[in-house]
């Protein structure tokens, strides 16, 4: 069953427009909408990758399907899209993509950008190998986004990986693979990488997926997402179980590009990047 919004509390930051909202289960959602000004399907593609994600045992927001009524947004003067040109629409009703607002209710700190010293301290920075390979797999098109919180009266903060909208190359999916493509804009967190161990267990995990466990995932997206043809999202969920075998090749081609991510991986061959695909991996901040 769907989570059911009751309260709008504020639009977030970011292309998608979404809103901040309070859910009959007391917790805070970030709730990406139908009309959202990126595509329909990012909403499928959130719910498909954060729930592979997770499956795989990376530090990712809850998710679930949360439902806005039409009264609560007519009663909510600021549930808007900004279409350009000055044209706006009140967000849709009915299901909508939402992910679980990190922090929750009493947050201590949570931030988007971390100094390098204390991005060298951040409790889970291995799991970004881990991520980098289900963004590999996934075909995410945009830069991997995160964000760091960490409790009242802690020093050192933990990484959650948000924003998997642009995974499946947002509302085309298709697999347009390139090396800087689905990379965090900073080297840094890839410094402590020695090898193939290093992407352990994450990795063998995403190798490993099982095929009744993606049909799983496939199922639970409201048909509405994805324009209600079944043969669609079949044709994703088959695509992505032949790319099972393609992640450690597409991180490979990372590995050798020159922006020389893996500086403890050995020697590598530096290969040319095109300009178009290096400004990809540096674009968008906390993006919702």
């Amino acid at each position: 069953m769907a989570v059911t919004a009751v309260q709008a509390i504020r639009r977030m930051r970011g292309g998608a427009q979404s809103q901040l909202m309070l859910g009959a289960d007391a917790n805070l959602w970030v709730v990406k909408f139908k009309n959202n000004p990126q595509h329909l399907r990012v909403l499928a593609n959130e719910l498909i990758a954060t729930r592979i994600a997770e499956a795989v045992g990376l530090s990712v927001p809850k998710s679930d399907v949360v439902e806005v009524s039409e009264w609560l947004i007519a009663n909510s003067p600021e549930m808007m899209v900004d279409l350009g040109r000055g044209a706006r629409e009140r967000c849709a009703s009915g299901l909508q993509f939402g992910s679980r607002f990190v922090g929750g209710l009493m947050p201590g700190q949570v931030v988007d950008y971390l100094p390098e010293p204390q991005m060298d301290e951040v409790r889970n920075l291995a799991e970004f190998a881990g991520m980098l390979a289900v963004d590999k797999w996934t075909g995410n098109c945009n830069g991997r986004q995160a964000v760091f919180d960490r409790k009242p009266r802690e020093r050192k903060y933990r990484a959650t990986f948000i924003d998997q909208g642009y995974c499946f190359n947002a509302g085309e999916w298709t697999f347009p693979d390139a090396p800087l493509r689905g990379v965090f804009a900073r080297n840094q967190v890839y410094a402590r990488v020695r090898g193939w161990e290093s992407f352990e267990p994450w990795l063998t995990r995403v190798e490993e997926f099982a095929a009744e466990e993606l049909w799983k995932v496939a199922e639970e997206i409201p048909p509405e997402w994805y324009g209600g043809d079944p043969a669609v999202i079949e044709q994703l969920m088959e695509t992505l179980l032949q790319r099972r075998s393609r992640v450690r090749e597409l991180i490979g081609q990372f590995r050798e590009s020159n922006r020389e991510p893996f500086p403890e991986w050995g020697s590598a061959r530096s290969i040319v990047v095109p300009r178009r695909f290096d400004a990809i991996a540096g674009s968008g901040r906390f993006v919702m």
